[in-house]
């Protein structure tokens, strides 16, 4: 298995620490975390990330002046980065709608928070990081 070095999309610090380090220690994943559009576009942009977990809930956050959330990021993240493979996570989506939210967000898989199922989730994240090569 190789290493991935993952970035964490999630406003919720607590949840994203906790979240971080149990894929760092079941899955031996590198995950950097942040809530910021302009953090998030600079770290694919320099090429430090091989798949994106992402919040569909971010609540202020801004880019290019609009309010946007995890699905519209992952539309724009898509557009640049076909590459980089994108699992949303969100509370609020029945399974039936996670069809829908892929295809408007672009995004590869989604997830339901919360996250109970550890060795599925780092299934996804392995699957997907090896169909990125």
């Amino acid at each position: 298995m190789r290493v991935l070095n993952i970035l964490l999309v999630e406003d919720n610090q607590l949840l994203a620490k906790g979240t971080a380090k149990l894929i760092e220690r079941l899955g031996g994943h590198q995950v950097f975390i942040t809530a910021e559009p302009k953090e998030i576009f600079r770290q694919c942009e320099a090429g430090a990330i091989q798949l994106v977990i992402m919040d569909i809930n971010l609540p202020g956050a801004r880019w290019q002046g609009e309010k946007v959330d995890g699905s519209m990021l992952s539309r724009y993240l898509k557009a640049q980065w076909k590459q980089i493979p994108i699992i949303l996570v969100t509370a609020y989506t029945m399974p039936a709608d996670q069809h829908l939210l892929l295809s408007q967000s672009g995004a590869d898989s989604c997830y339901t928070k919360p996250i109970t199922d550890y060795d599925a989730f780092l299934d996804m994240i392995t699957l997907l990081g090896e169909r990125r090569n």
